[in-house]
């Protein structure tokens, strides 16, 4: 008898426990939940964190994310407003704000993803078709990011979502366009080079120029001034042989003479014919007899 009451009160105490447990249930702080009984919503969305109670067998949850979600979106090709084709690559992110109208509309996020997906595509196009290269790529994406936003956030109003931002993480040109574009500023790169390096060469050339005939005139007035020192010395050597020559005929007659022997008889090849009598030997006959004016040269 005591072990069958045991059972019974066994069997009874787990029924009150999947009673208890059916009727409760946790929202944690990044969840929101919504209450359904038999297929109609029973009271309003829960956003607050907490412990709830629901009919068991009878009421059912269903909970949602509260965090921003992310939308990657596949890349798609964009003519731009002056007719340049753009791959552009992008993605977006969200947050569920209305929840029961988020489960009416597209009743998880999987049909949000496809819903905002074309939606964000579609914008994409239609703004960025308006707008030129270069803005897309330099003068104002920010602007046009903040228009898209703008724009899909107008567009899923119903869907109970609000777009917190839009970003192009991608907007170049095509593959084969951007090999076509880089070779054509590799090309003018080199043609840049190649002026400048002739325009060195030009430089150069005239530095050099005007070098070498620098040289040509330092030189030559060097030389002029080198041979007015030595006309000059000249000068100066004969007006000093002059005033030796007033002083004692003579002996520079005699000195003269002995130069013109040392310049003569130097050894060598020379051969020199000469009469005994002749006045060049005067000297070796008579050391002291006088000589005609001025020696011999």
């Amino acid at each position: 008898m005591s072990s069958t009451l045991r059972f019974v009160g066994g069997i009874l105490l787990l029924v009150v426990l999947v009673v208890v447990l059916s009727s409760t249930f946790i929202v944690q702080q990044t969840q929101q939940a919504l209450v359904f009984r038999f297929g109609s919503i029973s009271r309003a969305p829960i956003t607050a964190p907490g412990l709830y109670f629901k009919l068991p067998f009878i009421e059912n949850v269903i909970t949602l994310d509260k965090r921003i979600l992310d939308l990657e979106l596949p890349q798609q090709e964009v003519i731009a407003s002056d007719q340049k084709r753009l791959v552009v690559d992008a993605f977006a992110r969200y947050r569920i704000t209305d929840p029961l109208r988020f489960y009416q509309s597209v009743n998880s996020v999987a049909g949000a993803n496809i819903r905002l997906t074309s939606i964000v595509n579609s914008t994409v196009r239609t703004i960025l078709a308006d707008a030129s290269l270069s803005t897309v790529v330099r003068a104002d994406r920010a602007g046009l990011m903040h228009r898209i936003r703008d724009d899909v956030n107008e567009q899923s109003k119903g869907l109970g979502i609000q777009i917190v931002d839009v970003r192009l993480r991608r907007a170049d040109l095509p593959e084969q366009n951007s090999q076509a574009v880089f070779q054509r500023m590799q090309t003018e790169r080199q043609r840049e080079a190649a002026d400048i390096r002739a325009q060195g060469s030009q430089f150069s050339q005239a530095i050099k120029a005007k070098a070498d005939r620098d040289v040509v005139v330092l030189r030559a007035e060097a030389t002029k001034k080198s041979e007015q020192v030595r006309g000059e010395g000249d000068a100066q050597k004969n007006k000093i042989l002059a005033e030796a020559y007033g002083k004692d005929p003579e002996f520079f007659a005699f000195y003269r003479s002995l130069l013109a022997y040392e310049q003569s008889f130097r050894s060598g090849e020379t051969r020199m014919v000469l009469s005994p009598e002749s006045e060049f030997m005067r000297f070796f006959k008579m050391p002291f007899a006088s000589a005609p004016s001025g020696g011999f040269e």
